[in-house]
This record gives C-alpha cells, structure tokens and sequence, in this order.
C-alpha cells in the first residue's frame, strides 16, 4: 500500500475495489444457505457419498441425469449447478468492467471463436500438474461461465459431467461445452451485438 496515494487511502476506494473480488474456492459452501460443495474426493467415494455435499450430506443433483449432456436439458444442469457455492457465485456476481468491455468489442461471431479457442487451450488436453488454475476468475466472461458451468478443469468436468481424465475431450463433448459457455454469457450479457462494437479503453 506504500504506492498509493494519500487522496485513494483517504477516500476508501481501495476497501471498495478489494471487496468487488471475492475470493472463491470449489470447497468453500454456505449449508445454512443451501449453497453446497459436492466436489467429490476418494474418502468420500469410499464412504458412499459421492454426489452429495461433503460438509451437510445433502443429496440435491440428480447425477446421471446431468451426466447426461443433453443440451435440450440445460436447464436442469444449470438449476443444478448454482446449488454450488462456487457455480452460485459466479452466476450471480457482477462481471468486471475489462470482461464486459472485450465482450462487446468482440461480439457474438468472435465470442463464439474464442470459446472453441479456449476450451482447445484449457480443459480439451489431458489434465496436468496445472489442472485446477487455468482457469482466472476476471479479465474475460469466458472465465466466468467455465465456472460457472463447471468446464474450467478436468477435476470439475470430471465430477459435475462425468467425462474422466484419462482421455482427451472428443468433439461432441467439446461442442457441448461451447453452447453451455455461450449460453452463460448470452443470459449473462443479452445485449451483445452479432460483430462487436467500438469500447473506449478503461481509464488507469
């Protein structure tokens, strides 16, 4: 904090700026609020309890129904997913002005090209010693709805729609990721022009 002004610690402006980034984890849950976690690990598959929240035990998702991918059912896997702490989070928070702005330069045609682009690059691969943080919270909308959707890792993709990580993604399933990615920011950001439109740049 020594770098700032005395004028941005006098007025509060940093406590604002840092409470806009909420810091989320696919662990943390709020039982009490129905937000849930239900990342599943090996004591709990041992136990019998994959599927439900690892903390309350609650048994919300109808498991082989999402794992179904079914686009024409998305509806459900969405209803399903904000049940989690993390997938609630990232439905509901305010997308960050650098995201919104990239967006609406882009427009749907090259939103649509840059999520085949990222789904190629972060999750299509075979999982590292990386997997688990490719995936940013802020910068870009495409980071939110992997979130939110559950395709920002192999560890999530494993757990919420079934796919193990032993094997590269095939395209139906990559296709099936887009539309999920693309209806997220299409309920997200409605007002998208179909070929982009001119955004100042943001003001440092």
């Amino acid at each position: 904090m020594n770098d700032w002004s005395d004028e941005w610690k006098d007025d509060d402006s940093w406590k604002q700026e840092e409470e806009k980034k909420i810091k989320v984890k696919c662990t943390d849950a709020d039982c009490e609020s129905d937000l849930h976690c239900f990342l599943s690990n090996k004591k709990l598959i041992r136990e019998g309890k994959d599927g439900l929240c690892r903390y309350c035990g609650v048994d919300l998702v109808d498991w082989d129904r999402v794992r179904r991918k079914e686009i024409n059912d998305e509806d459900y896997l969405f209803k399903s997913l904000k049940y989690e702490f993390i997938r609630h989070h990232l439905w509901h928070v305010e997308v960050d002005q650098k995201a919104i702005n990239h967006a609406k330069r882009k427009g749907k045609v090259k939103m649509e090209a840059a999520v085949i682009n990222r789904i190629e690059k972060s999750i299509k691969g075979l999982p590292n010693g990386y997997d688990g943080r490719q995936t940013p919270f802020e910068g870009n909308v495409i980071y939110y709805a992997q979130h939110a959707t559950a395709t920002c890792c192999r560890k999530c993709i494993k757990q919420w729609h079934g796919i193990p990580t032993d094997r590269e993604l095939n395209e139906n399933e990559v296709s099936y990721f887009k539309q999920l990615i693309l209806d997220y920011i299409n309920e997200r950001m409605p007002d998208l022009t179909e070929e982009g439109e001119k955004v100042p740049p943001l003001r440092k």
